[in-house]
Formats: C-alpha cells, sequence, structure tokens
C-alpha cells in the first residue's frame, strides 16, 4: 500500500465541563471525526487519505483542533460545517485555508498567546533586557 497522502488528525480530547483550557470534543459524540470520515470516503479519497481520532493535540485554547500530515497544516476552531471546505480545498486543491489556520507562533503555547522566548524568560527574571 502507498503512503497517506493526507492523514488528518481530530482531536477527541474530553475534559471536565468548566476546564480552564476548553476541550475539543465536550459531548464525547466524535461528530467532527465522523464527518470527515465520511466525507473521505464519500469522496472516494481512501486508502490515500485517512482521517483518525486523535487524543489531545495540546491546542485545546484553539481547539477544536485537526492536523494534517505529512503537510503538517494546523486548523483551530473546525466546526462541522468546515469539513467539506477542508477536503475540497485542502486535501483536494492544495489550498491552506487561512481562517482555519493556527499560526506557527502560537502552536504550544498552552493558552492561544504569543509565549516569551527562553532568552525573553532569563531577562524578565534578572531584571534586564
Amino acid at each position: 500500500m502507498s503512503a497517506f497522502t493526507h492523514h488528518i488528525f481530530i482531536c477527541g480530547n474530553q475534559r471536565s465541563p468548566g476546564h480552564a483550557r476548553g476541550c475539543c470534543d465536550a459531548d464525547g459524540s466524535e461528530q467532527l471525526r465522523t464527518a470527515f470520515k465520511a466525507e473521505v470516503k464519500r469522496r472516494g479519497l481512501t486508502p490515500l487519505v485517512r482521517a483518525n481520532k486523535a487524543g489531545c493535540l495540546d491546542q485545546c485554547e484553539l481547539g477544536p483542533t485537526v492536523v494534517i500530515y505529512p503537510q503538517g497544516i494546523w486548523y483551530g476552531n473546525v466546526q462541522l460545517e468546515d469539513v467539506s471546505r477542508i477536503i475540497d480545498e485542502t486535501v483536494v486543491g492544495g489550498k491552506v485555508l487561512e481562517d482555519l489556520l493556527i499560526a506557527d507562533e502560537l502552536l504550544n503555547t498552552k493558552g492561544g498567546t504569543i509565549q516569551p522566548s527562553s532568552s525573553d524568560d532569563s531577562a524578565a527574571e534578572t531584571g534586564a533586557k
């Protein structure tokens, strides 16, 4: 079998209601994953495109989160109505959707805000700049 052209990971992490970091699949219904899987199948994109549930992708404040590999495209605040557009424009058309794209500088920031670099942290701790 050939390698996947696109492997779509859909965060299915659940947290308790009111958790400070939020939750990508609050009701545990996996609706987003199910919609991606159905759309991939409907368009006959299998076996080269695969959609899977992922555990926490650690982009909680920006979720629901979807990442597409091997391209490394991170989408945030993905809703059911975005699924067909992601398949049409990104998977089939090769276009990155700027309105859903999580900016590189926001990835892994815990809170969805730009964090100072480690050198800035050191300067802040010592009072130097």
